[in-house]
């Protein structure tokens, strides 16, 4: 496992160290992925079930090629928020409106099917162009601004426990070796959970009351739940609240699968195809999403993994998949992560939240987006001004009072027949950015074809 070369079957390791090996793919992914229903609401088990489920369904599409893990997605956290919020003026709480947000999470999933079959159809460069970092990259970064507030309000319940989990979370990505860097969320997290519970800030109620094998998936949970029993208006505005958001995830997605590409040595996106992968995903989130899972996405963190240990064999992987269906079944586990204080959940997202605009950022920077183009800057701008705007305006339509967890603030209000439906500030953005770097001129660029032109010309 020290060599310098690849081991692209963990057979030749023997089956001890690739039960650890799967160990330590289900621990790189654990940390991010339980963390997402614990800050939506939406349960652990359910997650942990989907998230190993949907990684196996992604392995057995692209025919056991590719050695990724599907967990939580982080972008649909914005989503979840503002259909929450939606939700109050329903008079709906937190768990009656999540069936909602599943709802457009499980359309979303489907938005990939279709750039799938486009990709199958016309081939992936031809897709992608219409969607570049100068859309994707300030959707991602106004995807984070939007949730940095919730994580100060979870952070002020307890600043000490809060400051804790940030120390230990920057202190392992900086000087943290081996397995320390690639978990330093997961850390974070355990080392202020424990100062909460010796200092007795710790409810363990939960944890007492939970039986230790139990069925994780709970019907009232589901979208399910919803049939004969839904608001249309609600129904309608998660939809076109959440599904914009695909854009953002499918090109995370599109890099995902090509960094994994580039760390093991082959092509993914040639062969399986990228329009497998996508499949794998789209169908993932769908169905996860059904049963009141968080959206699924591909894992840099178990990228990060592969590259540590040089073992590529997607085995190892799927190994993870069946360690966190197997947790799944245990109630007592999951209500020990619920039990987690408010303050513990607010240090390590503060800085995903930061991290998640700061990725929106290298996006553009590793991309060379180039911002002496006026129409970059319109289209950047009005995607972070109005998702900014709107989210926090309380003079369009919806004014909602923030609580600790939920940031959002404004929507835009209409009616469609005797539906009200509400558009966050991130839906708004996503639809307009897309449409002005489609129709926008690219003045720059057909200046310099024009001078090329010129200079061809005067040759002859």
């Amino acid at each position: 496992m020290n060599s310098n070369e690849p081991i692209r079957d963990a057979k030749t390791l023997g089956t001890g160290k690739m039960l650890v090996l799967g160990l330590q793919h289900m621990f790189a992914m654990f940390g991010a992925t339980v963390l997402v229903p614990i800050i939506t609401g939406l349960s652990v088990s359910v997650t942990l079930l989907f998230a190993g489920l949907a990684t196996l369904f992604m392995h057995f599409v692209t025919g056991k090629k590719v050695p990724v893990f599907l967990g939580s997605s982080f972008a649909f956290l914005g989503g979840y928020a503002a259909v929450v919020a939606a939700g109050e003026q329903y008079g709906l709480t937190q768990a009656q409106s999540l069936p909602y947000a599943c709802v457009g999470v499980a359309c979303a999933g489907l938005l990939y099917l279709v750039l799938a079959a486009i990709c199958k159809a016309y081939g992936s460069k031809k897709i992608i162009r219409f969607f570049p970092p100068v859309v994707t990259g300030p959707i991602i970064i106004a995807i984070g601004m939007n949730l940095a507030p919730s994580a100060i309000n979870n952070c002020a319940t307890n600043w000490g426990i809060a400051l804790v989990a940030i120390v230990v979370v920057v202190v392992c990505n900086i000087w943290g070796k081996g397995m320390v860097k690639i978990i330093p969320i997961l850390l974070g997290v355990v080392a202020s959970y424990l100062v909460a519970a010796i200092t007795g800030n710790v409810d363990w109620t939960a944890f007492k009351e939970a039986a230790w094998i139990g069925f994780p998936i709970k019907g009232e949970e589901t979208v399910f739940s919803l049939i004969g029993n839904c608001d249309k208006g609600l129904l309608l505005s998660a939809i076109v609240t959440i599904v914009p958001i695909a854009v953002a995830t499918m090109m995370e997605h599109v890099g995902d699968i090509s960094a994994i590409s580039s760390t093991v040595g082959e092509n993914f996106i040639e062969d399986p195809g990228l329009h497998r992968t996508l499949i794998g995903d789209g169908v993932g989130t769908a169905i996860a999403a059904l049963f009141g899972a968080p959206a699924n996405t591909t894992y840099g963190e178990n990228t990060g993994v592969l590259a540590l240990t040089k073992v590529y064999d997607p085995f190892v992987i799927r190994l993870a998949a069946i360690y966190a269906i197997v947790l799944s079944f245990c109630p007592k586990f999951a209500a020990l992560v619920t039990c987690m204080p408010s303050a513990t959940i607010g240090g390590v997202s503060l800085i995903l939240y930061g991290m998640i605009s700061a990725v929106g950022i290298r996006n553009m920077v590793e991309n060379h987006t180039d911002f002496e183009k006026s129409r970059n800057v319109i289209v950047a701008a009005l995607i972070i001004g109005l998702t900014i705007g709107i989210n926090f305006s309380g003079s369009l339509g919806t004014t909602i009072t923030p609580e600790v967890g939920n940031s959002a603030t404004g929507a835009i209000s209409f009616s469609i027949g005797s539906a009200q439906v509400n558009l966050s500030g991130l839906a708004v953005a996503s639809i307009v950015g897309i449409i002005l770097n489609a129709v926008l001129p690219d003045k720059h660029e057909s200046e310099e074809h024009d001078s090329k032109l010129s200079g061809s010309l005067g040759k002859y």
